[in-house]
């Protein structure tokens, strides 16, 4: 896509070009999450190999910067989810405003403190 989104069909609902940009907003930002998790994860087992301590030692804190990165796009995701629902229910009650704004979750200190949006998921085994 180019960017120029205005209006799209999902599921026979039309939906507006704001709540199209503003998932392609978040979209981006999980994009560029994922990115820096690669190169976190390139740079946790460069540092694994290499056994020299003060590079075990950085692992700590990258490692807790690639977790607070993956609670980021649970909440991303967990907002995108919220968020076409409710544009979805706006449009099929014939409310063409639709519009509905995600949270923003650009910053590395969003307020829920390490809980991912209070949502428990089961791991399978």
């Amino acid at each position: 896509m180019d960017g120029d989104l205005f209006s799209a069909v999902v599921g026979g609902t039309q939906l507006d070009g704001k709540v199209l940009q503003t998932f392609q907003k978040s979209f981006g930002q999980v994009q560029n999450i994922l990115e820096q998790n690669r190169l976190l994860i390139n740079e946790i087992n460069q540092n694994h190999d290499s056994k020299i301590p003060d590079k075990l030692s950085r692992n700590v804190g990258l490692i807790r910067e690639l977790n607070n990165n993956i609670k980021r796009v649970v909440d991303l995701y967990g907002d995108l989810s919220t968020s076409f629902s409710k544009s979805m229910e706006a449009s099929s009650e014939g409310d063409s405003s639709g519009a509905v704004l995600l949270k923003s979750s650009n910053n590395n200190n969003n307020n829920n403190h390490g809980k991912a949006g209070g949502i428990k998921r089961n791991r399978p085994s």
